[in-house]
């Protein structure tokens, strides 16, 4: 039997966020029902429900920084019960059967991870809805617990900005002594901060934007510098292990290329696109320098990183709102309005 759900939702690339009914799957076997009481507002949900990327269904729910109380369980869950707290971030399924999936790395699934929203079901072709909604239905296999240590509210970014910024810092084996740096300083930004000093690191933030210096230390980072200033930015010169570049939009990295160590590498984790200006290849030859990317992280990953949390009292920066003013969040969102994440009250919904 499917379950009535009311949500917010677009109908097209051009229409605002509205309530829009819809229905979820009934439970399968391994499925949990998750009654929403927050989701984080990224900057994924705005380019989605406007096909800034292409390919986007509609009508569309967007949300993938999702946090609940369980509400049902199917007959075969055996990891959850009802009335635990718990998380789904970007994904709800997998292949599960690829390399990258038998790694643990779903979100780089050789046949695509099913998304949490603006996807289809691998069983039934269905669309799959996000968390600007009352409930979703998931699979066991892709919900996370969340630590009853942690603010709920604050919680709901770690399912993405924050597994975003902590996935490529483990992978290059931050800790005690490493010496890094974060390009921006918004969603992802603010966490990769978090992280990185609860890590051991030795921080520092790269901005185009005179006056963070004070949020900017109060979030982890020992100093900052202004990346439009010469002679700031050779003070740095071959100074960082690793950068974190969370900036959204295209920009320069060739800037930023001397700052890096001798096998030092630059991670791109907020944009997607060409990389304009084309990079000089001179520091990257010469000090076997890298420039990647790196995609969220699968499901033990981001179990690994709450329960860091949970011990390290890690949140994100949040600011709530009602889901009444998702369209005006969006707006604000786009002109970096927030400190650092809007999240959504969805009890709102009831209004």
């Amino acid at each position: 039997m499917t379950i009535k759900v009311l949500g917010y939702g677009a109908q097209s690339s051009t229409s605002a966020l509205a309530p829009f009914q819809f229905e979820r799957r009934g439970l399968r076997p391994d499925d949990v029902v998750i009654d929403i009481l927050y989701c984080g507002v990224c900057h994924s949900d705005l380019h989605q429900a406007r096909n800034d990327w292409g390919g986007s269904i509609y009508p569309m729910v967007p949300g993938h920084e999702i946090i609940g109380r369980i509400s049902n369980v199917g007959h075969e869950v055996k990891r959850f019960k009802v009335g635990e707290a718990v998380g789904v971030g970007c994904m709800v399924d997998s292949c599960k059967s690829c390399s990258a999936c038998e790694k643990g790395l779903e979100q780089y699934c050789e046949k695509y991870p099913t998304y949490t929203y603006n996807g289809r079901d691998r069983h039934d072709g269905s669309p799959t809805y996000g968390g600007y909604s009352e409930k979703i239905v998931v699979s066991e296999d892709f919900v996370v617990k969340i630590p009853e240590s942690l603010d709920l509210k604050g919680a709901a970014p770690l399912l993405c900005a924050g597994i975003t910024t902590w996935s490529p810092l483990v992978h290059w084996k931050v800790g005690k002594g490493s010496k890094v740096a974060v390009i921006g300083l918004g969603g992802l930004g603010h966490m990769a901060l978090k992280f990185s000093k609860a890590l051991g690191a030795e921080v520092t933030l790269f901005t185009r934007t005179i006056g963070k210096e004070e949020d900017a230390k109060r979030l982890g980072a020992d100093r900052v510098v202004i990346s439009t200033n010469a002679e700031q930015m050779s003070k740095v010169y071959g100074q960082f292990d690793l950068i974190i570049d969370t900036v959204p939009n295209a920009h320069d990295l060739n800037p930023f290329l001397p700052t890096l160590t001798l096998d030092g590498t630059i991670v791109l984790v907020g944009y997607l696109g060409n990389v304009e200006p084309a990079l000089n290849t001179v520091p990257l030859l010469l000090g076997r320098k890298a420039v990647t990317g790196s995609a969220i992280g699968g499901i033990a990953e981001t179990q690994e990183m709450l329960d860091f949390c949970g011990k390290h009292g890690i949140t994100s920066d949040i600011e709530m709102v009602q889901i009444q003013r998702i369209n005006e969040a969006f707006e604000r969102m786009l002109k970096s309005d927030v400190k650092y994440r809007f999240v959504i009250d969805i009890a709102s919904l009831k209004n």
